[in-house]
């Protein structure tokens, strides 16, 4: 994946005298800024909040309002509550605090309170209050930037004004916000008690979301550029374009892009990808309305994408054959769910997949050439997922001094489709998916994350193009600034199709190795991470963190056109982590030296790494 070279990062350690320049570089450019300090300071008065659209607004708290509001108030008591009415001053930066008066969630829970005002309090990217960030260059990013429409806010909550109140509903809101690439973070929080009723306060922190500029990547020895032009928040409406020009390994590839997942006023997501490449094309098409919530009821969609690419095999870096890929695939679904019954939810959805692909010799490759068989399925099926309401905040784990919202709860699902060859199909086969994951936690101290999916065909009683992923992944908290991380993920494959490679190398883990650099039927990779979190904040634009790691992996099994495994490899090395503090446009950029302990005679001693990855 490719991000962002952060040239000037190399360079923070210069005199303040230069910050200013390298700030307009990075604000001007798009590709940095975003919003770890946030949003102008002003007033806003508490106006009664009006019927909100979308399906979000339909979604009731589960809790029993047993008693009238009056009641509820003359309970609980309204001593130190802001009086209905009253100006609510937003916070200088971040999110309100306790505000004196208002009783505990239980107790407004249990005496029926119901929701009042709803206060959005969408902030800009720099907070002007404050010294450090009233500067001229970050006052004409705030001007230049659009901020979230309120009501683009406001139709992502689940919950309305005259609703009980509900905690639940409240920390699930703030993880939908949260999951928004716009915002850096999002916090809802009681700010009066009045008459039975608890006044809201919805604060978000918006990030930098246009992007003119170059991309640089490089990892496994091979680097990747582009040209893009993209903004992830188009005049505040949540909707993302992007226009693209790329060149990788694999190919020069031009890309438009256009979504929105919250169209139509609601949480129904749209996306079109209109792509032509060097060696074909890309037709892409997506309308679906997932179960965006625990106690959202249905769910359908549709999606197609018409494909043509040159795909290769690979083996110790190297392209070991190539052939031409024509995929066709069509999907329509429809879901429902009973909603969240004591913490679990239970969740059923049936429809009907079409998948061709097609392949074809290439005429410029003169090496080995394995075409894979040509296939086509038409299929029926049926899926049930299991989800548990169990949710954590931590605080520098994967993201530097970012919330993150981990999952600790258990999930599963299981999908099973039948495809005839009287139908359509090429041939009759079971069509298998499965997944499950559990995490655990003791308050966050130590937090352990395990996963697993699998995916296969039944041919003639024979499991076919079958592969079983595994992951273990390990949290412990050493300090403020120091954690221990450490995972292992295996995966394993029987009777692969052809274009269906496992591969291990510098782009999937293994960082002192050329990408691509092992194929077999089955890999192992364990990676031990020391990471620190610094307080270091140049410039105000990005967080910085580093980190010392170990990665050690094999391949096994002999793969139809690869050469036999090298057997184990290992490689150490170090590196710096820059989290964009200002922008939405990746998360965390990479910059790594890798050293291998082994391999063959045509590997470097030396690594050097720059990516954009997704966590630490």
């Amino acid at each position: 994946m490719t991000g962002c070279l952060p040239l000037h990062c190399a360079f923070a350690f210069v005199r303040r005298p230069l910050a200013a320049p390298l700030c307009a570089f990075y604000v001007l450019s798009g590709l940095w800024a975003s919003n770890v300090a946030a949003g102008d300071a002003r007033v806003l008065e508490a106006a009664t909040e009006s019927t909100p659209t979308g399906a979000a607004a339909a979604l009731r708290a589960g809790a029993d309002a047993g008693t009238d509001e009056a009641g509820g108030g003359s309970r609980i008591g309204t001593r130190g509550a802001i009086k209905p009415g009253a100006m609510i001053r937003p916070p200088t930066s971040g999110p309100a605090g306790e505000t004196p008066g208002i009783p505990s969630d239980a107790e407004l829970e249990a005496a029926g309170a119901a929701i009042g005002e709803i206060v959005i309090d969408n902030q800009n990217m720099f907070n002007l209050e404050d010294p450090k960030d009233d500067v001229k260059l970050f006052r004409l990013a705030n001007h230049l930037h659009k901020r979230t429409r309120k009501n683009i806010i406001r139709e992502q909550l689940l919950f309305k004004s005259g609703e009980p109140y509900s905690r639940r509903l409240i920390d699930e809101s703030e993880r939908i916000l949260r999951g928004n690439a716009y915002f850096y973070d999002a916090w809802i929080r009681p700010v009066a008690y009045h008459d039975g009723k608890v006044d809201l306060r919805v604060t978000t922190r918006d990030v930098w979301t246009f992007n003119p500029g170059f991309n640089f990547g490089r990892s496994g020895g091979t680097n990747s550029t582009g040209v893009r032009l993209e903004e992830i928040n188009f005049l505040g409406s949540g909707a993302s374009v992007k226009l693209e020009h790329t060149t990788d390994v694999d190919r020069t590839k031009s890309l438009v892009e256009v979504s929105d997942m919250h169209a139509f006023g609601g949480f129904t997501a749209v996306d079109v990808n209109y792509a032509n490449s060097s060696d074909g094309r890309l037709r892409d098409f997506t309308l679906n309305r997932p179960f965006y919530a625990l106690d959202t009821r249905w769910a359908g969609g549709l999606s197609g994408r018409d494909d043509i690419q040159t795909d290769s095999l690979w083996d110790r870096g190297q392209v070991i054959d190539q052939f031409r890929d024509q995929h066709e695939f069509v999907q329509l679904y429809g879901g429902w769910s009973n909603g969240l019954h004591n913490g679990w939810v239970r969740r059923f959805s049936s429809g009907v997949t079409y998948d061709e692909r097609r392949f074809q010799p290439v005429s410029t490759w003169t090496g080995v050439t394995a075409i894979p068989q040509d296939q086509r399925f038409l299929y029926p099926w049926v899926q049930f997922g299991l989800v548990e309401d169990r949710y954590l905040k931590f605080f520098n784990h994967d993201q530097i001094a970012r919330t993150e919202d981990f999952y600790i709860g258990t999930t599963a699902s299981v999908r099973v489709g039948w495809a005839d060859s009287t139908l359509g199909s090429s041939r009759s086969a079971l069509m298998l998916q499965s997944s499950v994951g559990r995490g655990f936690s003791n308050g966050g101290i130590s937090t352990l994350l395990l996963a697993s999916d699998f995916s296969g065909r039944l041919e003639k009683g024979a499991l076919v193009n079958g592969v079983l992923d595994g992951s273990v992944r390990y949290y412990l908290e050493q300090g403020r600034n120091w954690l221990f991380f450490t995972t292992l993920a295996a995966s394993r494959g029987w009777r692969l199709d052809l274009d269906n490679q496992i591969l291990l190398g510098g782009d999937s883990g293994l960082r002192g190795y050329p990408l691509r650099y092992q194929d077999g039927t089955a890999r192992a990779l364990w990676t031990l991470e020391q990471r620190f979190f610094s307080d270091w904040y140049p410039f105000r634009l990005f967080r910085v963190g580093a980190a010392v790691f170990f990665d050690m992996g094999r391949t096994w099994g002999n793969a139809p056109l690869a050469a036999p495994s090298l057997g184990l490899l290992k490689d150490a090395g170090f590196g710096l982590r820059f989290g964009n503090a200002r922008s939405g446009l990746g998360n965390i950029v990479h910059v790594d030296l890798a050293f291998p302990f082994n391999g063959d005679t045509s590997i470097k001693r030396v690594q050097f790494l720059v990516q954009t990855q997704q966590s630490f």
